[in-house]
């Protein structure tokens, strides 16, 4: 008698950065929100775009472009701002993940994901949760608890409690 394995099917939010597809586990992604108008903080780092007003909750929007050392997202009509929902000291958080454009939801076989590479020990691929591989393109599934260092978070949470709401609209 053949054993058979069972295989988990998980969903992910596919979207591209320079060309490259991305994903993060659908469980954390709260929605997608058309590229609107942000309000800078000074004296902010470069990857922290500013805040904006989500139905009177300020939420810190973050260029995931920035974030990857691929140069600033190029605002267009595909342009989106993904609102992601990160525990950070036992409270979860919402941050924005503005990337070039979301592709679709997509449905993968835990056989179709594999470990993140290794590429040595100069390079942290922590935030990689694996790479998932749907007809001849590869998804990089992102782990967005472990995407942005302590320090980021920080100044993020901190910009998101410095900003009153009528800022933020």
């Amino acid at each position: 008698m053949e054993e058979k394995v069972a295989l988990e099917t998980m969903q992910f939010l596919t979207f591209r950065l320079d060309g490259e597809v991305f994903a993060f586990d659908i469980s954390k992604v709260r929605e997608v929100l058309e590229y609107g108008t942000i309000t800078k903080i000074p004296q902010t780092p470069d990857i922290l775009k500013g805040v904006i007003n989500l139905r009177g909750s300020v939420v810190p929007v973050i260029d995931m472009r920035v974030k990857f050392g691929m140069g600033e997202v190029e605002k267009t009509v595909n342009t989106v701002t993904i609102i992601t929902e990160i525990e950070i000291d036992n409270e979860v958080t919402m941050i924005g993940a503005m990337v070039d454009s979301v592709s679709e939801v997509m449905n993968l076989d835990s056989e179709h994901i594999e470990p993140p590479p290794s590429i040595g020990t100069q390079l942290n691929t922590d935030y990689i949760k694996g790479m998932g591989k749907k007809d001849d393109q590869f998804i990089i599934i992102l782990d967005i608890e472990k995407i942005f260092s302590m320090d980021e978070l920080e100044i993020v949470q901190q910009a998101g409690q410095q900003v009153p709401v009528e800022m933020a609209s």
